[in-house]
């Protein structure tokens, strides 16, 4: 199969896809729903899409095009609400967050959908492990080539968006010591990881058909690449977010990334190299283990620095972009919050310390995710 062409879109505009446990009102364990959800939510005239995912626990929401991240709040917004509202005639909750903090995984069952069923019999049990929540925010790119730069410059910023996400620190009843623990599930898969380092689209091209030709590879999907391109609609899908607890920081998220793409595309601030990726897994695993309290290896020069303090450099360094994109709010919302070294996965230990009952910990999530202060 060939690869596609890259489709025209938009520069900077953005999409957002949001994945969702679906969970009962009795424990706050999975509930496998997503087929009477998808039903209900049939009946409301929406933004975007709502679709399943790979198990029966899931959901996946997106919005439509979006040129701001207050634009991408407004298409949330009546999703989330017709989400709420289908699921209370259910009697079950919609939860964000990157992993459930105590189902187990044997529990869970595939999502009958012929692609669903490939996968599982491809992966076998790590299929049922991929029931895992990420935000993908997609960012609109001038031309096909521009997308490959634009795709590279954001490598660097990976640790950035694990850090910010970050809302998995519970799998299966334990706390497993990282604030990401859901992309440890994402690295097992044999296509995870990075992209190639090619800057050009017919260099893409190239590789795809090395790709296709070993029989590994039939389309992009095949490709679980923390960042990969999306001809079909001119953008790159950023892979690593965690799914936030709010849809408010999922829409910062995306103003984020807007902002960094604007900087990229006006002032051309650097040009990535290949050995940019010689302290790329470290940054990453930094990221995932110790969130905004992690180490920054900078690419460029080496420098050692607490993670922090380079995401509140680049902050300021972007925040003319940021105004003019329509994401100031978004900005200073990660900013105080990065200040105070606070993200979701320490809230959910905040909530766990403090209760001692990880369904309790669900149930307040639910309620965030509602829109109800905790």
């Amino acid at each position: 199969m060939a690869l596609e062409p890259f489709s025209q879109s938009a520069a900077l505009s953005l999409g957002v896809e949001l994945e969702l446990q679906l969970v009962n009102t009795h424990d706050y364990d999975l509930a496998p729903y997503a087929e009477d959800m998808l039903r209900l939510m049939k009946k409301t005239p929406l933004p975007g899409s709502v679709v399943p995912e790979m198990t029966n626990s899931m959901i996946e929401i997106s919005t439509g095009i979006c040129h701001s991240a207050s634009e991408v709040v407004g298409q949330l917004t009546p999703i989330r609400d017709a989400l709420v509202k289908s699921a209370d005639k259910l009697n079950i909750a919609v939860v964000g967050g990157g992993t459930h903090p105590f189902q187990q995984w044997h529990e869970r069952r595939i999502y009958d959908k012929p692609r669903f069923r490939e996968l599982s019999e491809l992966y076998g049990y790590l299929s049922k492990q991929f029931t895992i929540f990420g935000q993908h925010v997609h960012i609109g790119c001038p031309d096909a080539n521009a997308a490959l730069l634009m795709l590279h410059r954001m490598s660097r910023y990976i640790p950035h968006f694990i850090a910010l996400s970050a809302s998995s620190p519970y799998v299966q009843g334990q706390d497993t010591a990282f604030d990401s623990a859901r992309l440890n599930s994402v690295f097992a898969f044999p296509l995870s990881g990075r992209a190639p380092f090619v800057l050009t689209w017919e260099a893409f091209g190239q590789y795809f058909d090395k790709m296709t030709r070993t029989g590994v590879v039939k389309s992009m999907k095949d490709f679980y690449w923390d960042i990969r391109p999306k001809p079909e609609f001119g953008t790159i899908e950023i892979r690593v977010f965690d799914t936030p607890l709010t849809i408010e920081r999922a829409a910062a998220l995306a103003g984020y990334v807007q902002a960094l793409g604007s900087w990229f595309l006006a002032d051309q601030p650097f040009m990535p190299q290949e050995d940019d990726y010689l302290v790329y897994t470290y940054n990453r695993f930094q990221a995932c283990r110790f969130g905004l309290d992690a180490v920054y290896v900078d690419p460029a020069t080496g420098e050692h620095m607490p993670l922090r303090e380079h995401i509140l450099q680049t902050m300021n360094q972007i925040a003319g972009h940021a105004a003019v994109q329509g994401a100031a709010n978004a900005l200073h919302l990660l900013r105080t919050e990065t200040e105070a070294g606070q993200n979701d996965a320490r809230w959910l230990r905040e909530r766990q310390r403090e209760e001692q009952l990880l369904a309790e910990v669900s149930r307040q999530a639910a309620q965030r995710f509602r829109g109800v202060p905790v």
